[in-house]
């Protein structure tokens, strides 16, 4: 099996961005460009979880608090 290279967030990305009610990245820091658009817009964001996006798939309802870090599954599609 491939391993698909990471997607990177840049700012072409804002028009989608502003959709999301939370972001969840694989990767990140303090100062990355999805932590600090989250930021700008008001947006929960947990980085860096390293599965996010092994363990999320679309249409999966998740609850996201943003102060813990603790994203949680709440239903699979």
């Amino acid at each position: 099996m491939e391993k698909k290279p990471p997607i990177q967030s840049n700012p072409s990305f804002l028009p989608v961005i502003k959709k999301p009610a939370a972001i969840v990245t694989d990767d990140g820091g303090l100062t990355c460009h999805a932590a600090i658009v989250s930021r700008e817009l008001g947006t929960p964001c947990v980085i860096g979880t390293k599965i996010a996006t092994k363990v999320l798939k679309d249409g999966d309802m998740v609850e996201v608090d943003a102060n813990t870090g603790i994203v949680k599954i709440l239903g699979k599609k």
